[in-house]
């Protein structure tokens, strides 16, 4: 928070701008952010400083209009594009609607000297699919703006991960720490994932996993999100892979993964959507989609089974 005597500097700077400018006109409004009180543009550019700007899970008819009347406003605008990514058609429909866009990879990101350059004279925009502030490179953001004493604000996003939950059918606070499947890298085979699962399901806990997108682990080269058929394949491989580390098969792990329970989302807050139950056989052979990730259950509760059911096959 800052203190009595900086907002009433910003709110006097503010004002001058105003009055200099004449078209320039501010309304402050409640949003998340850092070093001075937070504006929505009415008429004009928005002050310098970085602007994490939320775009929703896929379907731009999701964004917000807060969200869209300031990336309108910002003069730079980077579309974030190794984290989540929008589809093609929405690529187009977002320069369409809130004006030119560069694209930024992974290394943009995280040396965002570049960024943070730009940030300081002039305001800037990175714009990210889901909720802005769910990656850790983006929280990192912030701590590089507070230590540059550049403005930050965030304008949260719905996510696919919130979808994840409510869709799923399955009780949220029921829900223990959500895992990210990553691809395997030549002989590297992680088995941390399968771990936290097996956390989750001795606490009778369900289990958000969410699949990688880059194959390279680079965050350089276009998004190739993984399929339903490579994730059940790794999880096979992790539960081999954890029994020769530790001598035996965890007597939680000892079903035969082909059997588990598990929901697969595809495409979430998109037209493309699916949400289809089953167990992993089944859901490894479904095909198609473009982002996709998988609710592991743990125990069902009454309403939680009957849930599960209706989307039994629904692909």
């Amino acid at each position: 928070m800052p203190s009595a005597s900086q907002s009433a500097s910003r709110k006097k700077t503010s004002t001058d701008s105003t009055s200099r400018l004449g078209t320039l006109r501010w309304r402050i409004t409640l949003m998340m952010g850092r070093r001075a009180p937070r504006f929505t543009m009415t008429d004009g550019a928005l002050p310098a400083g970085l602007w994490l700007i939320g775009l929703g899970p896929g379907d731009l008819g999701l964004m917000t209009s807060q969200a869209i009347e300031h990336a309108r406003a910002c003069e730079h605008r980077f579309l974030e594009g190794y984290t989540a990514t929008l589809p093609a058609d929405q690529e187009t429909l977002l320069e369409n609607l809130i004006g030119p866009w560069q694209r930024a990879m992974r290394p943009t990101i995280e040396e965002p000297s570049e960024i943070l350059a730009l940030a300081r004279d002039t305001s800037v925009a990175i714009l990210v699919v889901g909720d802005p502030m769910q990656a850790t490179t983006h929280i990192d953001l912030e701590a590089h703006c507070d230590e540059q004493s550049i403005d930050f604000s965030v304008i949260p996003g719905l996510s696919a991960t919130s979808l994840a939950v409510s869709l799923s059918g399955l009780q949220s606070y029921r829900f223990g720490r959500q895992v990210t499947l990553p691809f395997a890298y030549g002989d590297y085979l992680a088995t941390s994932p399968l771990e936290l699962i097996d956390a989750n399901y001795t606490n009778n806990l369900h289990t958000l996993v969410l699949f990688d997108l880059d194959p390279t682990g680079m965050g350089v080269d276009e998004p190739k999100p993984m399929q339903a058929a490579a994730a059940v394949e790794l999880l096979s491989r992790m539960v081999d892979r954890l029994a020769e580390r530790e001598g035996s098969t965890r007597e939680s792990l000892a079903a035969p993964i082909a059997k588990w329970d598990g929901i697969l989302m595809s495409d979430l807050g998109t037209p493309d959507q699916r949400v289809v139950s089953g167990d992993l056989e089944e859901l490894a052979k479904v095909e198609g989609g473009r982002m996709h990730c998988l609710v592991l259950p743990a125990d069902f509760s009454g309403l939680e089974r009957e849930a599960y059911e209706r989307r039994r096959g629904q692909s």
